[in-house]
């Protein structure tokens, strides 16, 4: 029962995948520069944890559906996973509204040739 809750992120992170897979939303449009931007996002938020850690405001939280594994003192693996896919969730959805964005402006520019 100790991996479930790692075992629900991964599920997670491969759904995300295949989101992006699928509609070409981010890392499949452009590898090099999704992996900058999650590296990016991993950093951030690892660091706004590990201040939060240091005030005392963020707790590791005891449940039996976690691994037990930290990586710091109140910093469980799980969390890199989680931070993982709230950054790769951030990422396909800005590559969905970007697409949505262009879609939306390419059909409209198309209504106005025909107007014209």
């Amino acid at each position: 029962m100790g991996l479930l809750y790692l075992l629900a992120l991964l599920v997670s992170i491969t759904g995300m995948v295949v989101l992006d897979r699928r509609f070409t939303l981010f890392f499949f449009r452009d590898a090099r520069r999704a992996s900058i931007v999650l590296v990016a996002g991993l950093v951030f938020f690892v660091g706004w944890d590990l201040a939060g850690i240091g005030l005392g405001i963020f707790f590791r939280g005891e449940t039996s559906f976690m691994t037990g594994l930290q990586l710091a003192p109140e910093l469980p693996v799980e969390e890199i996973f989680f931070l993982t896919l709230l950054c790769y969730l951030a990422m396909n959805l800005f590559g969905f509204l970007t697409r949505a964005s262009v879609g939306r402006a390419g059909r409209v520019a198309g209504r106005e040739a025909v107007r014209s």
